[in-house]
């Protein structure tokens, strides 16, 4: 069938009608152990009733009127944000790399403010992803993701993962400040262990640098606490969100301290839709059940059970799987064959997953997940690994 949709994506020849709680119904009629959630997004699962009558309720009232107009529900969901977490106030956009952009401009413009407009350089991390935008592809520096698109945004240094030394180096008198992710989801679910989080804070005190922390994947509990910067002990000085914030519906967020947020003035900055009342009444939704008492405890639970069963999956299947990394429920299987194949594999058992960097396959379920269904995932995975051990040929398998 010819489609009209922009070729972009490697689309699987799979399509789906409804989806209730971790399960998803296929068009086909069959059923799927979702442990993808939109790459980190439905954070609750799919048809929450939560966030089901939310939206309703607000479709029926109003959706949009602009931002040159109060935003009640957005003024609600970003007090909330901000008693939550270490900032003051809030930006909303509709996506990871909008919010990460506000980020961008915010950094610099703490610097123009303070009379060094010349103080725009931004170092970041190898194996970084921060967004499809040309500012953010720069922010990554993925050639493979900048690669025709012309003149590559200036500004940005990347340094190797985890390399204090090298970022200790890459910092001049221009220099504006550090983004990094505490967990690079996109390049291979690789945690940034809490002592380099405190070294990158030191830094940033030292050199009077902005501290940015991407947790368009991590945030809103995906790591077992609400935001992945508080297992480190400090906090960043702006912070991007999506993803999981909406739980499914489009919304990003920049969070700041106020000294970090000075230049952002009346005129600096603007969006559309963003912080609409349909997003931002999600947004409420979204926080209404992750901020429960015990949510997060039971997250955190099931992350642990998770892994003691993937750690046995990997000592069985030694041929395919060589590591399990991450945090939370951000979890990476390191493989020794394609990883595009195991995903493959899984989903031929009705599991879905997500490929990442560093032959890595991501498992992010759903936080409702119970302990059934991490039953029912182990099996889909082991039998997957079996069915690739049965056909693997040597010559098809990466190192490891």
């Amino acid at each position: 069938m010819l489609s009209h949709l922009l070729p972009t994506y490697a689309r699987a020849e799979l399509a789906f009608e409804r989806g209730e709680g971790v399960w998803l119904t296929a068009t086909t009629g069959e059923r799927y152990l979702d442990f993808s959630s939109g790459v980190a997004v439905n954070v609750l699962g799919h048809a929450h009733p939560v966030l089901v009558e939310a939206l309703t309720d607000q479709a029926h009232k109003l959706w949009h009127v602009s931002n040159l107009f109060q935003m009640p529900e957005a003024e609600k969901l970003a007090k909330r944000l901000c008693s939550a977490s270490f900032a003051d106030v809030v930006f909303f956009a509709n996506s990871g790399a909008e919010a990460m952009e506000a980020a961008i401009k915010t950094a610099r413009k703490f610097h123009a403010a303070n009379g060094q407009p010349e103080r725009v350089g931004i170092i970041t991390f190898e194996g970084a992803f921060h967004g499809r935008t040309l500012a953010t592809l720069a922010a990554g520096g993925q050639q493979k993701y900048l690669e025709g698109f012309g003149p590559v945004a200036g500004g940005f240094t990347q340094v190797a993962f985890g390399d204090l030394d090298a970022v200790k180096k890459a910092i001049t008198p221009e220099t504006a400040a550090i983004i990094m992710e505490p967990v690079q989801g996109e390049g291979g679910v690789r945690v940034v262990p809490g002592e380099f989080m405190r070294a990158m804070r030191e830094l940033c005190d030292e050199h009077g640098l902005m501290l940015v922390f991407d947790e368009v994947q991590t945030g809103l509990g995906r790591t077992g606490e609400l935001f992945g910067y508080q297992r480190s002990g400090i906090s960043p000085d702006i912070m991007a969100l999506a993803k999981a914030l909406g739980g499914g519906f489009p919304i990003g967020a920049c969070l700041a301290t106020s000294e970090a947020a000075k230049g952002m003035t009346v005129g600096t900055h603007g969006s559309t839709f963003g912080g609409n009342p349909l997003a931002t009444r999600v947004g409420n939704a979204v926080l209404d059940v992750v901020l429960a008492p015990g949510f997060l405890d039971h997250s955190r639970k099931m992350a642990l059970l998770l892994k003691q069963r993937l750690a046995e999956l990997k000592d069985r299947h030694a041929s395919i799987i060589s590591e399990v990394r991450g945090e939370g429920l951000l979890i990476g299987l390191r493989s020794v064959v394609p990883n595009g194949d195991l995903v493959a594999a899984c989903r031929a058992e009705k599991l879905l997953t997500v490929a990442a960097g560093d032959n890595v396959v991501r498992l992010l379920p759903p936080l409702i997940i119970s302990e059934d269904d991490i039953a029912e995932a182990i099996g889909m995975i082991d039998r997957a690994c079996t069915r690739l051990t049965a056909h693997q040929p040597s010559a098809n398998k990466v190192a490891s």
